[in-house]
């Protein structure tokens, strides 16, 4: 059965979020298993938003540290980085309009972090798509 994309977005955050703890255990899972592990069929938009943020995860990174006073994505907890994330490169590499895509994040961070971490990645694309 096909999934919403809302859903499809919250496999994303999940895939990311394992890949970070995988890649602090030295695991070296290939992303493509765990791609795999969390989906029941494939989904080209799970592989493309995935992998596109692996591929430009230095230049993501650089983005919500330029927006993040005092901070750095890296002290966010790590579903929170992993929403951050996706939200930046689905504004950046992908024609999403930007109000789903904020939408989208602040719907996962409510669900999966705190309102501190909820406000700072609201700020972090407010502050992106106001550029």
């Amino acid at each position: 059965m096909a999934k919403t994309r809302s859903e499809l977005r919250e496999k994303c955050m999940v895939i990311l979020y394992q890949n970070e703890i995988l890649n602090k255990t030295n695991e070296n899972t290939p992303i493509e298993e765990i791609i795999d592990n969390n989906l029941d069929i494939k989904s080209d938009f799970v592989n493309s938003i995935v992998n596109g943020v692996i591929d430009h995860y230095n230049e993501i990174d650089e983005i919500a540290n330029k927006y993040m006073n005092d901070w750095t994505i890296d002290r966010l907890d790590k579903t929170g980085a992993s929403i951050l994330r996706i939200a930046i490169y689905e504004l950046k590499y992908t024609d999403t309009p930007e109000i789903v895509i904020i939408n989208e994040a602040i719907e996962l961070a409510k669900k999966y972090s705190d309102d501190s971490v909820r406000k700072m990645i609201n700020a972090v694309l407010d502050k992106i798509i106001k550029e």
